[in-house]
């Protein structure tokens, strides 16, 4: 069940996963800091994401080994994956990447997680020379794009929480209120259907719309406005992420047309999920129904990213991406137009890739919904 939290059986396959690719990448492991990757290779968040190193090291035919300050050792322990790992604690006052270096292979490269403090991988390097390393989104970027059942039910429960929200938030009022206070109203309803954690509310009324990361600001929302409603955030540790754009009243003419063209653009995209397909493929494909309609200039934006554990991670849906799509990838489709000074219109779902196809996990209205 999604609220159950995965058991230590999950996180051991899932480190092992991550050693066996990093083999294939000529990598002799992988260092893993605080932040996404270590969460879903072992359930571990540390409380506060301090100075002090905590370092995850990933070899093969070696436990894995959490490099952890001594202090935090008790919740290290209440990790879901602490019965797999080996604890190797280090106290205020020594030098924790002198731990972390009798764990590495001498001359080794390893894959190291984005989230990884500048200081202490420039410490390791003064420490052991002899190492190489790379970032993991260069050398293992689809470590986490690949979802099983359990992760794509998850992301499910959030699309599924996400569209709850919109559906409450067109019953409220828009007209004579500020971006903000909409942004907040819809911040509430994400935590009300389940959301820990928000991570962003975007409200771009008007002109405001035609910034595809406006966020939410003073202006007063108005009769006439198109208003771009984007947001998402985390559901039991699984993200959500949906667009829709709405007016206040009646629509002209030039916001119904442009509206249908992404609309038309985001279920043309959606057609093309299946798997072998490359990443630009969809891409072009959104882009095409948009440039085809005059309107190609005006889509500054790539169509669309992955999503697990954080809101946007690979695989990434633009041009020169030449991934193929896998059953069990997971990522938005949000097309979109924007004209300055005017208005904005985005659509977005999160699809997952099936066996034959794909598969929305938001099943939210896509039509031009009317708010007052």
């Amino acid at each position: 069940m999604t609220g159950e939290r995965f058991d230590a059986d999950e996180y051991a396959r899932r480190m092992g996963r991550a050693v066996t690719a990093a083999g294939t990448a000529g990598l002799a492991g992988v260092l893993v800091a605080p932040g996404p990757d270590l969460v879903w290779l072992t359930g571990y968040r540390p409380t506060a994401e301090t100075e002090r190193l905590t370092l995850l090291v990933l070899r093969p035919d070696e436990q894995p080994a959490l490099v952890v300050p001594a202090l935090e050792r008790p919740d290290a322990e209440a990790a879901p994956a602490a019965g797999a790992l080996r604890m190797v604690p280090w106290q205020d006052g020594t030098d924790p990447c002198r731990e972390v270096s009798q764990l590495l292979r001498f001359g080794g490269r390893y894959g190291v997680s984005d989230a990884t403090w500048a200081m202490h991988l420039l410490a390791l390097q003064r420490v052991r020379p002899d190492t190489a390393y790379r970032p993991l989104t260069q050398c293992l970027p689809m470590l986490r794009a690949v979802k099983d059942g359990a992760e794509v039910d998850r992301l499910g429960a959030a699309g599924a929480a996400a569209d709850a929200a919109y559906e409450a938030i067109l019953g409220m009022p828009f007209a004579g209120r500020r971006e903000v206070d909409v942004a907040d109203d819809l911040a509430d309803l994400l935590r009300h259907y389940g959301h820990e954690q928000v991570d962003f509310t975007v409200v771009g009324s008007g002109p405001n719309g035609a910034n595809p990361h406006h966020g939410a600001g003073p202006r007063q929302i108005g009769a006439g406005d198109a208003v771009v409603l984007d947001f998402g955030g985390l559901k039991e540790g699984y993200g959500s992420d949906t667009t829709r754009t709405v007016v206040v009243g009646a629509p002209d003419a030039e916001l119904r047309r442009v509206h249908d063209v992404v609309r038309r653009a985001q279920q043309a995209a959606f057609e093309a999920v299946r798997p072998g397909v490359a990443c630009e493929d969809i891409d072009r494909v959104a882009r095409t129904v948009i440039t085809d309609a005059g309107y190609g200039e005006w889509f500054v934006h790539r169509t669309g990213h992955g999503i697990g554990v954080t809101t946007h991670e690979p695989p990434y849906l633009v041009a020169g991406e030449k991934q193929r799509l896998l059953p069990g990838m997971c990522f938005s489709i949000e097309p979109g137009v924007y004209l300055p000074g005017r208005f904005g219109v985005r659509i977005e779902d999160i699809v997952t890739v099936t066996a034959d196809g794909g598969r929305r996990l938001n099943t939210s209205d896509h039509g031009l919904r009317t708010v007052h």
